[in-house]
């Protein structure tokens, strides 16, 4: 038997299939540099028609100006138009200023130009709403006080209200001999001027520190002549309701001097029937009767 070599068998298809591995595995290397070298050929061409660098920048375009304004109005018409639809849509709508109520008219009516006829001067007292001065009527040189109201403290409708009505209380008490008296009512765009007769004898309040005390028989006569202004407007339907010693104002220095009521700005009418008295004006003339005595 001995020794036996063995080994794969090659067979007519086997011996085939190893030739044309062996053929193949010798064209492999050429194959591939030839693909390297078609790669690198590819990398470093250069295209016929290289694309155009910009080493400056762009020009700035500007547009004319009636062109620009044309856009610009083109722009802004729309707006408007769509503006005014909603305001006919809604109706016609106040403006309102910044600092209150802006209305066409506080009087409703038309006036004289207050600064034709009256010069302002010092400044007198000061409220809520309004500043009283010294006025000087320029035909006469008659000595006045104007209260001027300014229409930026005005922010509501009832405040505008007051003003009317206690302009109209004025009048509807003129010529009682203890009321002060009104000459005349002025607006323009931004105050309301009221012109009344002046008081130069100052307040009851500073006359009552300034004396230190009254007779029983002295503080009767202020006393009856408070009732008296109280009585007289409640028979015409008003209600001052804000009676106190600082609204009374003597109309000189003299010690007999006139009493005037003023300051209405409170003051409201009332139906006769319906009216009840107020501890209000109790307690303001029981506490000048104590200060006085």
């Amino acid at each position: 038997m001995g020794n036996t070599c063995t080994g794969p068998s090659i067979s007519k298809n086997g011996l085939f299939q190893s030739v044309s591995a062996a053929i193949w595995r010798s064209q492999l290397p050429d194959e591939s540099v030839s693909n390297r070298e078609s790669v690198k050929e590819e990398a470093t061409s250069v295209p016929e028609t290289p694309l155009p660098v910009l080493n400056k920048p762009p020009e700035q375009i500007t547009m004319p100006k009636h062109e620009a304004n044309q856009e610009a109005k083109s722009e802004i018409e729309p707006a408007k138009e769509q503006g005014k639809k909603r305001q006919k849509k809604h109706g016609s709508v106040k403006r309102v200023s910044s600092a209150g109520l802006r209305v066409d008219s506080v009087l409703q009516r038309e006036t004289d130009n207050f600064k034709e006829f009256f010069t302002l001067g010092r400044k007198l007292g000061q409220g809520q709403f309004g500043t009283t001065f010294l006025c000087v009527e320029k035909a006469t040189g008659h000595e006045y006080a104007c209260k001027s109201i300014a229409k930026r403290k005005l922010v509501t409708d009832d405040d505008v209200e007051d003003v009317r009505r206690e302009i109209q209380i004025m009048h509807h008490l003129a010529g009682h001999p203890n009321v002060i008296s009104i000459k005349g009512a002025y607006e323009d765009a931004v105050a309301v001027h009221v012109v009344m007769e002046l008081c130069a004898g100052g307040e009851l309040f500073d006359r009552i520190i300034q004396r230190g005390h009254y007779t029983e028989r002295q503080a009767a006569e202020l006393i009856r002549t408070i009732v008296g202004v109280v009585e007289a407007c409640h028979s015409l339907g008003v209600m001052h309701r804000d009676l106190k010693p600082e609204n009374f104002l003597f109309v000189n220095q003299q010690e007999d001097s006139l009493l005037k009521t003023i300051d209405f700005g409170l003051s409201v009418f009332f139906k006769p029937g319906i009216f009840r008295w107020s501890c209000l004006y109790c307690g303001y003339i029981n506490g000048f009767v104590n200060v006085a005595l």
